[in-house]
């Protein structure tokens, strides 16, 4: 029996992301969720690749954590793609 791997691509859905401080040994992670605020991504600050790519935003990924780099902690932002 073959495993399928099913990919996600995300097109023109709105977006929210949301930075998240680590605390301790804990680093500071990234939220990305959609509309109804459903999980999409979750991932460290300093690793994004993985997770973009699963979702089908690897080619998103130097726009994404340039508006990550500006984000303060904490705060929800609507992503524009």
């Amino acid at each position: 029996m073959h495993k399928l791997k099913i990919r996600n691509i995300i097109t023109f859905t709105p977006m929210y992301i949301i930075k998240v401080k680590g605390v301790a040994k804990i680093p500071d992670y990234v939220q990305l969720r959609d509309e109804k605020f459903t999980l999409l991504a979750y991932f460290r600050v300093d690793r994004p690749d993985k997770s973009l790519d699963k979702i089908g935003l690897s080619d998103k990924a130097e726009y994404i954590m340039n508006v990550v780099k500006d984000l303060p902690f904490g705060q929800i932002l609507k992503l524009e793609l």
